[in-house]
């Protein structure tokens, strides 16, 4: 069970750079990354909103449940 962040796929999608991203919603480069990594423990909402109008798109374009249990039960 884990919660897995897109980050890298939307940046790829819009072909945006993680520092113009960090840049846009004044965050610095390695906390973005640590985000993007997946190795953050939280995300304030402000940052996430951020994120998310910087991008276009909807927390859950950001973030993903991953349960561990497969479709085919």
């Amino acid at each position: 069970m884990s919660v897995q962040v897109k980050l890298d796929d939307l940046l790829h999608d819009q072909r945006m750079t993680l520092t113009e991203l960090a840049e846009r919603v004044d965050i610095t480069i390695a906390n973005l990354s640590i985000l993007k990594t997946g190795k953050a423990k939280a995300i304030r909402f402000s940052t996430l909103d951020a994120i998310c109008r910087e991008l276009k798109c909807q927390p859950g374009d950001i973030l993903h449940y991953d349960d561990g249990q497969s479709d085919g039960s």
